[in-house]
């Protein structure tokens, strides 16, 4: 099969999308730009079904080039015959591969090689014969050696390491350790007493049943040396298998030779190689898992809805150093910082300073970071907007990462004199007006709403989260205008240096009219317009189509529609003209004329409907609060209301005013059973909640999202 079949079969797709979609990307064409504008090439792909294609396809091109390599070398040995290449050439996986390979790869000086060197293989083959062993162990002495006892030994050592290259024999013990082997985990010898891994202290789970996160759980408690876990298996019985396999025909004394020699090369070779192999297996599972569950977070996170056209007064709270205060205006510019100490008997001079501010600012809104100090600074906030006789609320706002943009190139640039701990204020500020343009300066891995986010492939984890947000901000949009070059930089073509020169250019020449204006800047060629332009923006231009998700080689078909419509973009009455239009077959003339298919021109009718559409607009506008809740007024049976903050395996996190999130488990999350969280809530989701239980001792609340009479 050829690549795009076996990319096909596996990813369950026609073998003709597949086909078009690795055209399209060996044309140096972006997963965003394919996925929106080429629909009609690959039958409506998605971004995700695009990114698994050239995973699996690069996985495929990988597996051809070892199996290329793999057969020179072992042809180089004059070792290759017919039959061991058909069998290498069938194989369809890098494990079966090596299993072929195993025999003929060079090795390092083990003990079977050294007998080797040593002349012991007739020895060997008098043991696996059944010929004199004596005769021959007593031949073969040697300097290395010395005894017939020693030459035996080191007859079966070679034995032992034929068994385990055998690939019939690796293929065997893999199966049948995937089929019956637990992992087994206990507190590691003289290692520390550590609460958080204890259940794991005597700890034993099948292969096939282990949950992702006691794989991420484990593989950390051994990462910080308190725990030891194996795979257990049936070691006696693999071992009877691989003999009757292997050693059925022979008796006597060669018999029982072979038989220690297979007992040698399981417990000494091959059960070790295989637990790594199929350990690497299940963490590779669960880091994918635990990737995911990032990844649905993090595009929740990006996609809660913006704050617009509100002046803010951004706090970062703070003990020792104090509370860092920016004023950022309606666009996200800084106006003002300052300082407030709210913890000591200076509280009653940051109650006066920042009525100051908001009323010399004209503030709508305070926000709060969450992290140390932020319920000591929500009550003095809250004490003074509920003094002000205006409408005026505060809402907290999430800051992990605001550190790390801080200390970032970015932040550098964009404030270079400000002091590192004002410019996390300001962070804190455009977060809450706009949080897709602001988190996109931050590494993902930074946001905070993972699970074992440190622990997993790093590479793969970055891969998967800068899709994540690539599809976010394509999905949005960006504002060709006042976009920062962070945000810019993401969009399908761009990158960081094109970013720049588009913001310079911006500085110098003044606002982008249309979208051809693009074209002028130093570096953007067809191509990278091409790919740009769908997913730019530009507000009040010269162009109304500008303003739409409709890329610009699809102006035509948009203007013939308005003109058959006889509508302006936008129109109230445009809907139903294009129902009209749809029904009387006259749409069919507009895609014969552009040589479109319906896909596409299903995506410019919804745009010339609405035109600035924002995903966002669908989500829940951020909790704004003008009280305080503080851990004694919990007590069980209480209902409020929280946002989600994080989503795990075992349920969510869930804000709801105290210092502490509160948990609601999954089996407090529906009147039914559910398999995954997500199924319920997301990141940014406004809930219901009724207290369970509150430890203040340890700061832990539990919460419910089941009814009081179900619950």
């Amino acid at each position: 099969m050829s690549i795009p079949s076996r990319v096909a079969d596996t990813l369950n797709l026609e073998t003709d999308q597949v086909q078009s979609a690795l055209n399209l990307l060996d044309e140096d064409n972006t997963v965003p730009f394919i996925a929106r504008y080429r629909k009609d090439r690959t039958d409506g792909l998605d971004e995700v079904e695009l990114r698994d294609i050239e995973r699996e396809a690069s996985r495929l091109r990988d597996l051809e080039s070892r199996r290329e390599k793999v057969l020179e070398t072992i042809r180089e040995q004059g070792e290759l015959d017919d039959e061991l290449e058909a069998a290498i050439r069938d194989a369809d996986t890098r494990s079966r591969l090596d299993d072929l390979y195993a025999p003929y790869r060079p090795k390092r000086r083990t003990k079977g090689a050294k007998a080797i060197d040593a002349g012991l293989q007739p020895v060997a083959d008098a043991i696996l014969d059944e010929g004199d062993i004596d005769a021959a162990a007593i031949e073969h002495t040697c300097e290395e050696y010395e005894t017939p006892k020693a030459v035996m030994k080191g007859a079966c050592d070679i034995i032992a390491e034929q068994v385990a290259d055998d690939p019939e024999v690796r293929d065997f013990v893999r199966r049948r350790m995937r089929e019956s082997g637990k992992v087994s985990c206990r507190q590691r010898r003289g290692g520390d007493d550590d609460p958080t891994f204890e259940i794991y202290y005597d700890f034993s789970a099948s292969l096939d049943r282990i949950k992702n996160h006691q794989i991420l759980a484990i593989r950390r408690g051994e990462n910080e040396k308190v725990l030891s876990a194996g795979i257990e298996v049936d070691d006696d019985a693999i071992c009877r298998r691989i003999s009757r396999h292997l050693n059925d025909e022979r008796s006597g004394r060669a018999s029982k030779l072979v038989d220690r020699a297979i007992e040698d090369g399981y417990s000494r070779l091959l059960h070790t190689r295989i637990e790594r192999e199929l350990r690497a297996e299940l963490e590779k599972r669960a880091d994918e898992h635990a990737i995911g569950v990032f990844s649905v977070n993090l595009e929740n996170l990006l996609l809660q809805a913006p704050l617009p056209d509100r002046r803010v007064l951004a706090i970062d709270p703070g003990y020792r150093t104090g509370c860092k205060v920016a004023v950022v205006d309606e666009t996200g510019s800084l106006i003002e910082t300052g300082q407030i100490f709210v913890h000591d008997n200076r509280r009653d001079d940051a109650e006066d300073t920042l009525a100051d501010w908001i009323s010399e600012y004209d503030i709508d809104v305070v926000a709060i970071g969450n992290g140390t100090a932020s319920r000591e600074t929500e009550e003095v906030v809250a004490d003074v907007v509920n003094d002000i006789d205006r409408q005026l609320r505060y809402a907290m706002v999430d800051e992990a990462g605001a550190s790390v943009y801080s200390a970032s190139d970015i932040a550098r640039e964009e404030f270079p004199d400000l002091d590192v701990s004002l410019r996390g204020a300001v962070s804190i500020g455009r977060r809450l007006q706009d949080p897709l343009a602001e988190l996109v300066k931050i590494d993902p891995k930074s946001i905070g709403v993972g699970m074992y986010q440190h622990d997993v492939d790093q590479t793969r984890l970055a891969e998967a989260l800068d899709a994540v947000v690539e599809d976010v901000v394509h999905a949005v949009g960006v504002d060709l205008n006042s976009a920062s070059y962070a945000l810019l930089a993401r969009v399908s073509g761009i990158g960081p240096t094109l970013a720049r020169r588009i913001v310079d250019h911006r500085d110098d020449v003044g606002r982008f009219q249309r979208r051809s204006d693009l074209k002028e800047v130093r570096g953007i060629g067809a191509k990278t317009y091409e790919q740009a332009a769908g997913f730019l923006r530009i507000r009040d231009g010269d162009e109304p189509l500008d303003d739409t998700a409709i890329h610009p080689d699809d102006y035509p078909v948009a203007r013939q529609v308005l003109e058959l419509a006889d509508a302006e973009l936008g129109d109230p009455s445009l809907e139903s003209a294009i129902d009209a239009l749809e029904s009387s077959g006259k749409l069919e003339t507009v895609t014969a004329t552009h040589d479109i298919g319906e896909l596409t021109l299903s995506d410019i009718l919804e745009a010339l409907v609405e035109p600035g559409r924002d995903p966002r607009d669908d989500v829940e506008p951020p909790q704004l609060r003008s009280d305080v809740l503080t851990l004694d007024d919990l007590h069980e049976g209480l209902s409020l209301t929280g946002t989600v903050r994080n989503v795990v395996d075992f349920g969510a996190f869930v804000d709801i005013g105290v210092k502490e999130d509160g948990l609601v488990h999954i089996s407090e999350m529906a009147d039914r059973y559910i398999e995954n969280p997500h199924e319920i809530v997301g990141v940014g989701d406004r809930v219901d909640v009724r207290v369970l239980s509150v430890d203040a001792e340890r700061g832990r609340i539990g919460l419910s999202m089941l009814p009081d009479d179900v619950g």
